[in-house]
């Protein structure tokens, strides 16, 4: 399914390795094991006023995907 885009989402920032930078710039290879074997999981979060909103819900997801996958090591 395609999304339609979404203007809160222009001025996104991310995380790739430690460094934050504006989505736009967000490049990985497709040689990486994420892209390549699917060995990672992911959660989006989202700033209000400078606080992550719902984060309890967030980490829950992201302990429920590493779970499934069996990895060996998951965030607490």
């Amino acid at each position: 399914m395609l999304q339609n885009f979404d203007e809160r989402n222009r001025n996104l920032i991310v995380n790739i390795n430690g460094e934050l930078i504006h989505r736009d710039k967000a490049r990985i290879s497709p040689f990486d094991s994420v892209v390549q074997g699917g060995d990672a999981v992911w959660e989006g979060l989202r700033l209000y006023n400078g606080r992550i909103f719902k984060l309890r819900e967030h980490l829950s997801r992201l302990h429920a995907s590493a779970t499934a996958l069996s990895f060996a090591t998951r965030p607490d």
